[in-house]
């Protein structure tokens, strides 16, 4: 896995509050219902996998620690099915539309909001011990990934569950950077997914991980892996995608459709890790 460990936090802060992420899924005025309505119906729509991998449901009732909540879907569907949710995120601006979101839904009561690196984690957020400690795409975007499962590690106890999403290396996503911005340089991919990994170009960090790497990251740090897949290839092209248009690109205006998924399941972006804490 190549080091980016000379990044540091405060550029991917002032990189994700100048886009939090999912910003422009929708073209109503940010901070409306009906604009995060919008976002969700979205973000669901094209990462499907997201629901079935949080299991929201199965958190009711329970204390849900969310590391990098970003502008907070993941975190009001914890919410809403009566999970006692505490998210954090680096980004101040992703933060407060969070917020702005808890309160559109009158969840404000089933939330609290923390900012700050997850780097140092325990320098800012109470230790508590938590039934579920969720993570969908953060960990690949900071400078020492092992440092934020050592920090989360010390808010599991016996039968916590840990779930994570990294970026996967042997992917469609990591071959379509290749190819189209590195011209078949491949010597260059990591320097190539760190600037285009995200919809805005230059992110300061973008680890990916082989299913190995990713399994040895989470139980090098006290946890026991119980599940792992891959999934979500984008098949949509960029230009329509842009204007609110699903229409597939080639190769897969095409293909049958248990074909893409078979192609999904062995080279998608998303690497899903769920784990107990030993």
């Amino acid at each position: 896995m190549p080091d980016v460990s000379h990044a540091t936090i405060d550029e991917v802060r002032q990189y994700w509050d100048r886009r939090p992420c999912n910003i422009r899924h929708s073209p109503q005025p940010v901070g409306t219902r009906a604009y995060f309505d919008e976002v969700e119906a979205r973000k669901y729509f094209v990462e499907p996998h997201i629901p079935r991998f949080a299991g929201f449901e199965r958190w009711r009732g329970k204390k849900v620690l969310e590391i990098g909540c970003g502008i907070g879907t993941d975190t009001v569907n914890f919410a809403r099915r009566g999970a006692e949710v505490t998210a954090v995120d680096l980004s101040p601006n992703s933060l407060e539309i969070a917020r702005q979101r808890v309160e559109v839904y009158g969840l404000g009561d089933c939330v609290r909001f923390f900012s700050g690196s997850a780097e140092e984690l325990t320098s800012f957020v109470p230790k508590e011990t938590y039934d579920l400690i969720y993570s969908f795409g953060m960990i690949h975007h900071t400078p020492h990934p092992e440092r934020v499962l050592d920090q989360v590690r010390q808010y599991a106890g016996a039968g916590s569950t840990l779930k994570i999403m990294v970026y996967h290396r042997y992917s469609w996503k990591v071959l379509w950077i290749g190819l189209g911005y590195g011209k078949g340089q491949f010597w260059r991919t990591a320097e190539l997914v760190a600037r285009h990994s995200e919809a805005q170009t230059g992110c300061p960090v973008t680890y990916t991980y082989s299913r190995r790497e990713a399994r040895r990251l989470v139980e090098s740090r006290g946890f026991r892996v119980t599940d792992l897949f891959v999934d979500h290839i984008f098949p949509y092209r960029i230009a329509d995608y842009v204007q609110y248009r699903y229409v597939k690109a080639w190769p897969w205006s095409w293909m049958p459709q248990p074909v893409f998924r078979w192609l999904e399941k062995r080279f998608g972006w998303h690497l899903c890790l769920t784990a107990e804490a030993c």
